[in-house]
């Protein structure tokens, strides 16, 4: 169809779970219009604003950074999986080209990450020490999108295990810093051990958070701290636990532990009221396309079908600043299924048709 047409969908729109008609054209999505080209895609199912991955990696892999062709195959992939927002947290390599593909996510970047020297995965950040904190943290803060991306702990080899990677001043200053700057924080975190000066200096968000302690709960509720759990990423621990054993058993046993309490930890932040969103940490050991498994995993700590569809949609949406209903003038950015994915979660794997941008995909293609 041309530019100027109007594409229509007919189906239950969640969260308000009113059967509607939708109207696209120019990428967003529109008033019913008195006259004029209106082709009807599709009728039937239920229609979910488009799904978001709130800890991602495009432009990274097991080794660093990677080229062009790699993230478009990386961006490719979480879009046919309906990941149609993508919170990136923390790449090496720039993918603003992406932002000038229509067919691709929109993408809200955190920067490269910010390591401790010798302190995190080779290749991936800035590996500096505390007294360069502010000044990466305001470079990572005026080049991303409102977020920046601190390595919180990691193994300390002369310690044998994690151990927190900044003192409590250096984080107090950076956070500060970029509160100034109008962006948002967030760290990788572990273990328990760094959460106490994190939530302390004003962290916005934590990733992963399997070493939450009900003594810190009541806070991040009260300051609405999010958590993204990257629950499939943390099926890894075991196998990280396992490498570690003959050299680092204190790590291999701590990595053990908090694999065995991870599902607690997270259900108590839950049902504290922690903001929770789903993110697969797609880009390092994981590959892409995985929203569906991330979003049926966080049932796993109690959450709903609709509060986990939430996680990964409407809910996510919101948290980022973005429009998390479709209302016209929302952006066109929506996902089709034919069961009700609040109560058939499994559902989400198989998307019936995927709207970006207005634009349909068909067969990994994308049309006007």
């Amino acid at each position: 169809m041309s530019e100027s047409g109007v594409l229509k969908l007919v189906g239950t729109v969640l969260p308000s779970g009113e059967q509607q008609e939708l109207y696209l054209s120019g990428g967003l999505v529109v008033d019913r219009p008195a006259t004029g080209d209106v082709t009807t895609v599709h009728t039937g199912g239920w229609i979910v604003p488009g799904l978001v991955d709130a800890h991602c990696h495009i432009g990274l892999d097991t080794h660093g950074g990677v080229d062009r062709e790699t993230a478009e195959r990386q961006a490719v992939a979480d879009r046919d999986a309906g990941a149609l927002l993508v919170r990136d947290a923390g790449s090496p390599t720039d993918t603003r080209w992406i932002d000038d593909r229509p067919d691709l996510p929109k993408i809200i970047r955190a920067g490269r990450h910010i390591a401790r020297s010798k302190r995190y995965i080779r290749n991936y950040g800035w590996e500096i020490e505390p007294a360069e904190l502010v000044a990466y943290v305001e470079q990572e803060a005026l080049r991303s999108d409102g977020w920046v991306k601190l390595v919180g702990d990691w193994i300390d080899r002369d310690a044998g295990d994690l151990t927190p990677c900044w003192p409590a001043e250096a984080l107090t200053a950076a956070i500060a810093r970029a509160h100034e700057l109008g962006a948002r924080v967030t760290a990788h975190v572990f273990g328990e051990h760094a959460l106490p000066d994190l939530l302390a200096a004003g962290i916005d968000c934590i990733e992963h958070g399997t070493g939450l302690e009900p003594e810190m709960l009541a806070l991040m509720a009260e300051r609405q701290v999010a958590v993204v759990p990257t629950l499939i990423q943390l099926e890894n621990f075991p196998e990280y636990a396992d490498q570690a054993a003959a050299k680092f058993p204190v790590y291999s046993a701590h990595m053990t532990d908090l694999y065995d309490r991870r599902l607690h930890r997270l259900r108590d932040a839950f049902e504290a009221g922690v903001p929770v969103y789903a993110g697969t940490d797609a880009g390092g050991v994981l590959g892409h396309g995985l929203i569906a498994q991330e979003i049926q995993a966080l049932t796993g700590i109690g959450m709903s079908g609709e509060q986990a569809l939430a996680a990964g949609s409407w809910a996510a949406r919101e948290w980022l600043g973005v429009p998390s209903t479709l209302q016209p003038g929302d952006p066109a950015d929506l996902v089709v299924y034919d069961d009700d994915p609040r109560v058939h979660p499994a559902v989400l794997s198989h998307p019936k048709v995927i709207v970006l941008r207005g634009r349909i995909a068909s067969s990994g293609e994308f049309m006007r």
